[in-house]
């Protein structure tokens, strides 16, 4: 067929095949040629008839175009009626699945070319045997005219492999037909974290295609190549493609801004949602989390912890069905590893170019037309141009990263204008790194290339930037790399021409704009601030500013802007941990205690307690520690408190007790107050419940001689909480109402979540159940907005407790059960022991009085709730 009698403009593309055909062909035997044939017939009849026009065939499948989309949509409907109502050799039920989709039918070569293509066949791909699915784009065209006995569903919001954006699919209810399908097969219909491609993927699908079988046949399969190879796009385009046979799901971990191995079983555990459990280390958790589920696990970026790899093997063998696909410079070399290195995208010959059309078709050309449009709208291969282009990507080695530096360049430079500076640099670099792999060599080139561009100020701007672990927002650019302009250059401008040249990259994340290089180019720049003779000095600024933000955030961590501290910490712990680690390995003391000690309450709440504690006892065991007065002081109640948190009250009270002698050394009355405050739990735990009250009284006189309200506040409340062990219900809450009372007055959200708890419980005690259903309300939104697994986990508590109170035995127990599974996903939590100490076991109490299998079976029950089910649970207060 000949592109003259394909339509073109605004058309509806529709893709069909037949679902198991497989299974089909087996079933059908030698039936199966007919039955293709028939299938063939049916098809085209209904084409014909809604004046289509067939595209393409190949097998079973069917690439059909019309020129409206109602005429797709009758299409579509007869072809699915004539299946349905044909007798089929053997009784056999030939099941076809349709996508239908309306964009623009933009011709090259003979087919048609472009997105709308791509989206179609996915529509297509994610519909079941005898579902047609169709997106937005066509039900908004056909939603007022569709044909007689159609109807439409709406089925949300779908995540299609290698589109950027989440589509909205519909499904056409055909009369007479079945009209309940399963899911649609899309990267929704598993459990994962599959990142969405900011840019769509261009060619390799073969590739795709056997990394997919390859994963089939391997356990471990490790994509290897240099930096911009597009390892990352692959691994991740191939886990989509994969994602439907695991049945628990496909999860990315990036592991791109480690470099310490000891983290990467934290952000394994992070991006599978595993927390820590109280005497388990995160790779046991990790393990046993895996153990009996089929999953894939996609590990990004191995090449800088390799160490890391005994984890890996350790994950294969304690999960049987687990299947990891790894990214990385070089292999893991771990028995069972298949090596698969990527290869560069297809290339034209320069020496034997076809016309620019058919040059365009080539992988490497391809992506080189997409960014370089991207970069200048009205760009366009031509029979001029098109010579240059193929030399460039083959200079380039068909490297996707070197090819979209190249492609970004079309906005000042033409192709034929790049072309010589591109090769000059590329035969420069071969002198200078001769020791380096080709790729690796064409790669550095691309990128020195792109860097000589620059300005001088820029050039010292882009190295300094290489400090930044994760990237940063303007403030932590201005004051690290620029402060007071010292480059001659405003910083905004400075970083804008960084992303103009596509040295960094600009998004938007916790409502506002962050500066980030892909690796490859921050090692680049690495190397850059090294021979600069500038590097301990931007290191230090960078560690001073994390300190500073730290400090910063110290009291907004539980004040009236928490959630907003408490995500912009989490965007920059990449740079916390990076500026951590700089210091301690200098042996300098004094900043590692400033930043644990001010955020240790970020780590509490966002249940980071191993890793937080880990770093302050480090900082806490350096020579010079002791000298550092009070921020030793600030890092041991950090130290303490997170083994608190952690229900290690043996190394809590060691901490503790060091804490309150430090606190004393400095003459600190508030820091003193806090201290004795800390360790009167510890007393109470160990039941000496006079020592812990005295230690209370001591505590409230000093914060008062202070002036520390929110201190006195915060012992006020735990006051009353003394007063519930004593049998003073009524004294509990008046004093934890005064303490709520001045939460609210000077703003501190955690302390009043915290307060809130306490008068729920109080308020239960006395018989006001309405009352400490309102207060415990109240506390699980605070919580619940600071996004505090610690926090809602106390409130599921409190809520058993009152289910006790009320006789609803069955529901404390499904609450217990889901407390103790959020304790095992954060690694601890409230102290069972001083909560229990209120009154009775609600536990013990609540198992008495069921049958033990009816006990059972909502303890359970309660461990399959997520958090936020465990808290809809509690909010909606049903049985």
């Amino acid at each position: 067929m000949s592109t003259r009698e394909l339509p073109t403009g605004t058309v509806t593309f529709l893709f069909s095949d037949i679902e198991g055909s497989t299974r089909l062909l087996q079933a059908a035997g030698a039936d199966y040629s007919s039955l293709l044939e028939r299938h063939a017939a049916l098809v085209r009849a209904a084409v014909s008839e809604c004046e289509g026009v067939e595209v393409s065939t190949e097998g079973d499948s069917f690439f059909l175009v019309f020129r409206s989309p109602r005429a797709a949509i009758r299409a579509a409907a007869e072809i699915q009626r004539s299946l349905q109502a044909e007798t089929w050799p053997g009784e056999l039920d030939v099941r076809v699945r349709i996508g239908v989709h309306t964009g623009e039918g933009l011709l090259g070569h003979d087919n048609y070319a472009g997105i709308d293509v791509n989206r179609a066949a996915r529509v297509a791909g994610a519909a079941h045997g005898g579902q047609v699915l169709l997106t937005g784009a066509t039900r908004g065209l056909v939603e007022g005219s569709l044909p007689d006995g159609v109807g439409l569903r709406d089925l949300g919001l779908h995540r299609l492999k290698d589109l950027p954006r989440p589509e909205p699919l519909h499904q056409l209810e055909i009369d007479g037909l079945p009209v309940e399908f399963p899911p649609p097969r899309t990267l929704d219909a598993r459990p994962n974290n599959l990142p969405m491609p900011p840019t769509r993927f261009i060619g390799r699908l073969e590739v795709v295609t056997e990394v997919a079988e390859a994963l089939r046949d391997a356990r471990l399969l490790t994509l290897t190549g240099p930096g911009g190879t597009g390892k990352t796009r692959l691994a991740i385009r191939a886990a989509a493609e994969v994602l439907l046979e695991f049945a628990d799901g496909a999860f990315f971990a990036d592991l791109s801004p480690l470099m310490d191995p000891g983290l990467v079983a934290s952000t394994v555990a992070e991006a599978l949602g595993v927390g820590e459990e109280s005497g388990r280390t995160m790779a046991e958790s990790v393990a046993a989390h895996l153990a009996g589920r089929e999953l894939l696990l996609v590990l990004d970026n191995f090449e800088q912890v390799t160490d890391a790899s005994g984890f890996v093997s350790d994950l294969l063998k304690a999960a049987p069905r687990l299947k990891v696909l790894v990214t990385s410079r070089v292999p893991l070399h771990v028995y069972g590893e298949r090596e698969f290195p990527v290869p560069p995208l297809l290339l034209p010959d320069p020496a034997a170019l076809p016309d620019a059309e058919a040059v365009s078709q080539y992988e490497a050309v391809a992506l080189f037309i997409d960014r370089a449009v991207a970069a200048r709208p009205d760009f366009a291969v031509t029979n001029e141009n098109a010579p240059a282009v193929a030399e460039i990507c083959y200079r380039l080695d068909g490297l996707p990263l070197a090819i979209e530096l190249a492609a970004s360049r079309v906005k000042v430079l033409t192709p034929d204008a790049m072309l010589p500076r591109l090769e000059h640099r590329l035969q420069l670099l071969t002198s200078r790194a001769a020791d380096l792999p080709e790729r690796q060599r064409t790669l550095r080139g691309a990128i020195e290339w792109s860097h000589d561009l620059l300005e001088e100020t820029d050039r010292r701007l882009f190295a300094r930037l290489a400090a930044f672990m994760g990237g940063t927002a303007f403030e932590g650019a201005d004051r690290v790399c620029n402060p007071g302009e010292e480059l001659g250059v405003d910083t905004l401008d400075g970083l804008d021409s960084l992303v103009d040249k596509s040295l960094l990259r600009r998004s938007e994340a916790g409502g506002e704009v962050r500066f980030t290089m892909l690796e490859t180019i921050r090692e680049f720049a690495l190397e850059r601030l090294e021979e600069s003779g500038e590097a301990e000095t931007i290191r230090r600024r960078h560690a001073e500013w994390v300190t500073a933000l730290a400090e910063e955030a110290e009291p907004e961590l539980i004040g009236e802007h928490q959630l907003r501290w408490l995500t912009r910490i989490d965007l920059e712990n990449d740079n916390v941990r990076a500026a951590l680690r700089w210091a301690l390995d200098l042996g300098e003391a004094a900043q590692p205690l400033r930043v644990t000690g001010a955020l240790w309450r970020f780590f509490q709440q966002r249940g980071h307690l191993r890793e937080g504690r880990s770093w302050t006892e480090e900082a806490l065991a350096l020579p010079g520690a002791d000298e550092a007065g009070r921020h030793r002081a600030k890092a041991l109640t950090a130290a303490g408190g997170l083994a608190y948190w952690q229900n290690d009250y043996a190394a809590a009270g060691v901490w503790y007790e060091a804490a309150v002698e430090a606190w004393l050394a400095t003459g600190d009355e508030a820091g003193i107050a806090n201290a004795l405050y800390d360790r009167s739990f510890i007393y109470l735990i160990a039941g000496d419940r006079d020592r812990a009250r005295a230690e209370l009284h001591e505590a409230l006189a000093r914060a008062r001689a202070a002036g520390d309200r929110l201190m006195e506040a915060t012992i006020l409340a735990w006051l009353g909480q003394e007063a519930m062990l004593t049998g003073e219900p009524l004294g509990a809450v008046k004093a934890m109402k005064e303490a709520v009372a001045l939460y609210r007055e000077v703003g501190n959200r955690f302390h009043l979540a915290d307060s809130l708890s306490g008068v729920s419980l109080g308020e239960a005690l006395l018989g006001d159940v309405e009352g400490s259903r309102t207060a415990l309300v109240e506390a699980i939104e605070l919580f619940r907005e600071a996004d505090n697994p610690t926090g809602l986990g106390q409130s599921i508590w409190g809520a058993a407790y009152l289910a006790v109170l009320e006789g609803r035995f069955e529901r404390a127990i499904v609450l217990l059960g889901a407390d103790a599974a959020n304790r095992e996903r954060v690694g601890g939590g409230a102290p069972a022991e001083v909560l229990n100490a209120v009154g009775s076991d609600p536990e013990a109490v609540a198992r008495d009085a069921l049958d033990p299998e009816v006990a059972a079976a909502a303890w359970e029950r309660g461990r399959k709730l997520t958090l936020d089910q465990a808290i809809a649970y509690v909010v909606s207060n049903e049985d």
